[in-house]
Parts: structure tokens; C-alpha cells; sequence
């Protein structure tokens, strides 16, 4: 199998049935809840590409470049962009299609969330930033030492937590609303995604360094990293397009962009 064979298989093919059931769903006239309307659905999809080409390619490259992982060479096209095959970056495009047309797929079939939020800047979310900013710094600190097992670890919670600490200071209140769709759009996802990866470790597309790993196996295939490095992402995206598509988001910014405006005045 090579790498773009599992990339048809495990992400397009998906896709192609999400796409066809959203046709369906768009022809039996089914909405998502009003307060996830603020924006369409490509829209919000199409920024997180941006998002996730802009801000993994250094990150990615940086790994590829230290051996944390490596791609075998006859497996791929031999297009190499820095030092990450073409394949890899398309990865990068279809993920987050694939997060986001499974998300739209439930957020036609479920309500628009339980009770009511304030415009106001959730306070209460400063409390979730504490424990995640000591992490990030643990985490920092196994850099700084070399401890090379903890590398591939440290460095995935290190690029990963500071964009999920800023969605949750900004909407931590509004994912909690939608906790339903959020976790029913992650944990799935998550479970697929690090499947698949089992697969391609286990058909050599890919392999992780044991040297800068915990060496800790799920099923005695996947690498613990590889299935944070799905959870988080998965993470990110899904709370990306829901903070993306509530109108509570944009009635927050509104808010706090005339705050920021009296402050001047």
C-alpha cells in the first residue's frame, strides 16, 4: 500500500460518502440549529485548511528532519516539499475536510445545544488554561534536557496546546453548550483516524523512531504518540469549526471588539 493508496482508501473514499450524504441531507431540506449558522460549512472547512497548512508544515518538516518518524521511499511519489513528501501535505488538506463534512453530518442530526451563554468572555475558562500551561511547560522542559524518549511527545503537546488553550479561553462555554456534538465528532474520529494509522505503521508507508518514543504500543501497533497525535488534531478542528459556525462566537467578538474600541476612546 503506498501512501497516496491510503489516503483513497482511508480519507477520500469517506469523504465521497459524507459529500454524497450531505446531498441527500441538503435535498430532504435538513438545517443545522440556528445558533451554528454563522457560517457555511466550506467556509469554516476551507479556513481550517489554511490553518493547518500554515501551521503544521514547519512543525512536520522539523520532525521528518530529526528521524522522530520517517516515510519509506517506494512507497511514495518521490515529491518532496522541504523534507515531507506531497503526500503528507495533502493529508493536511483532506483531515480537516474529512472532520468537518462527519461534524456537519451530526450537527443536522442534533439540537443546538443545552442552556443558554452570555456574549461576555468566559472567566470560568481560565481555570481550564492552568493545568494545560503546566503541561506545556513539562513539556518544554523534556526539549530542553534531551530526554530523546519523551521527544516525539513533548513536541506534539508543545505545537498542539497552545491553539486548543486559546479556543478554550475564548469559547470554552460555547464548546460545553454543544458537548454533545463535540464529543461525538472527536472521539469517533479520533478512533478512525488512529486505526488507519495502525495500518499504514503496520504495512510500512510510515515509522515512528522508537528511540524518541515512549515505545508504548496500542494493540501492540500504534505508538501512544500517534494516537494523541489524532486526538489533538481531531481536537482542534473540531473545536475550530464549532466556535467557526456559533453565532455566540461572533456575538463575542462583536462584544469584545467594542470593549476594545471604549478602551481607546
Amino acid at each position: 500500500m503506498t501512501y497516496f493508496g491510503f489516503l483513497l482508501r482511508f480519507l477520500v473514499i469517506p469523504i465521497v460518502i459524507l459529500l454524497g450524504l450531505s446531498l441527500w441531507d441538503r435535498r430532504q431540506g435538513r438545517q443545522r440549529a440556528s445558533s451554528l449558522r454563522a457560517w457555511p460549512v466550506w467556509a469554516a472547512i476551507g479556513l481550517h485548511i489554511l490553518i493547518a497548512l500554515v501551521y503544521t508544515t514547519p512543525w512536520d518538516n522539523y520532525l521528518v528532519a530529526t528521524s522522530v518518524w520517517w516515510y519509506d521511499p517506494a512507497l511514495v511519489t518521490g515529491w518532496v516539499l522541504g523534507w515531507v513528501p506531497i503526500e503528507e501535505y495533502t493529508f493536511f488538506v483532506l483531515q480537516p475536510i474529512l472532520a468537518g463534512l462527519w461534524l456537519a453530518f451530526l450537527a443536522l442530526r442534533l439540537d443546538g445545544g443545552e442552556g443558554n451563554i452570555q456574549a461576555a468572555f468566559p472567566a470560568g475558562a481560565r481555570l481550564l488554561l492552568l493545568p494545560l500551561a503546566l503541561i506545556w511547560l513539562a513539556m518544554v522542559a523534556i526539549l530542553f534536557t534531551g530526554w530523546r524518549p519523551g521527544t516525539y511527545l513533548a513536541l506534539e503537546l508543545v505545537w498542539a496546546l497552545p491553539p486548543i488553550a486559546l479556543q478554550l479561553a475564548f469559547g470554552a462555554d460555547i464548546l460545553w453548550r454543544h458537548r454533545r456534538l463535540v464529543l461525538l465528532a472527536i472521539i469517533p474520529m479520533t478512533l478512525y483516524l488512529s486505526a488507519t494509522d495502525a495500518l499504514a505503521i503496520g504495512r510500512g508507508v510510515w515509522t515512528i523512531d522508537p528511540a524518541q518514543s515512549l515505545n508504548i504500543y496500542l494493540g501492540g501497533v500504534l505508538p501512544l504518540e500517534e494516537f494523541l497525535f489524532f486526538l489533538l488534531t481531531t481536537t482542534l478542528l473540531t473545536f475550530g469549526v464549532v466556535l467557526v459556525w456559533a453565532e455566540a462566537s461572533h456575538e463575542r467578538i462583536a462584544l469584545l471588539r467594542q470593549q476594545g474600541l471604549r478602551r481607546l476612546t
